[in-house]
């Protein structure tokens, strides 16, 4: 399973940093995303690293602004949201997909709330 941390309520402007750790399977096999779903609205993808961790991509939205990590030896993945704003927030989820066999495991969510 899927363990995310680190949600929380805060200034705009301000940063938190969520972590997803597994348990029960090592992450060194599968691609690491973070989603998040705001209140009415659909799940949205917001940054993906690969397995190795030599890869990473983010939404225009977060891009400059957010920053994807992982630590395959701790088996947990990280985001780190710098200059943080109101319509981020959202409740964010962790996703696991397998490279080979496209296995998908998801966490259960952290609730994050940007306001003054």
């Amino acid at each position: 399973q899927l363990v995310e941390s680190g949600g929380g309520l805060v200034q705009p402007g301000g940063s938190l940093r969520l972590s997803c750790e597994a348990s029960g399977f090592t992450l060194d096999y599968y691609t690491m995303g973070w989603f998040r779903q705001a209140p009415g609205k659909e799940r949205e993808g917001v940054s993906c690293i690969s397995s190795s961790g030599g890869f990473t991509n983010y939404s225009d939205s977060v891009k400059g602004r957010f920053t994807i990590s992982r630590d395959n030896a701790k088996n947990t993945v990280f985001l780190q949201m710098n200059s943080l704003k109101p319509e981020d927030t959202a409740v964010y989820y962790c996703n696991a997909r397998h490279r080979l066999t496209g296995e998908v495991y998801w966490g259960q969510g952290t609730q994050v709330t940007v306001s003054s």
